[in-house]
């Protein structure tokens, strides 16, 4: 993909949001990328919230425990995916932070 093709970005991870410039709110880390891949993480960021709502809801359900529902599965499984992407796209401040924080370790493909 062309340089040119790229844009700034700045991410909000806790509030799933994506800015397209850094005075707007709030923000974790600076990203270059095409709208294919705004799309895509904006497509994440989505799917947590959906999961958040479910969540909501089985919150009101005493006798199911957070470790065995899988919507919480899959917003790890989200959160992961949102983190790959900004190693891959971020700046080398955003990639020291997420190897400082270690949470990809065990995702194969960094």
């Amino acid at each position: 993909m062309d340089q040119a093709d790229r844009k700034t970005y700045y991410i909000s991870i806790g509030a799933g949001e994506i800015f397209s410039t850094p005075n707007v709110s709030p923000w974790q880390f600076k990203i270059e990328a095409t709208e294919q891949e705004i799309e895509k993480l904006r497509h994440i960021f989505n799917g947590n919230y959906n999961n958040s709502l479910v969540d909501f809801a089985r919150a009101h359900v005493p006798f199911v425990e957070y470790h065995n529902d899988s919507t919480n599965d899959r917003h790890d499984e989200n959160l992961i995916h949102v983190y790959q992407m900004i190693y891959e796209l971020g700046d080398q401040e955003a990639k020291d932070h997420i190897d400082s924080i270690g949470i990809l370790e065990n995702f194969t493909s960094k």
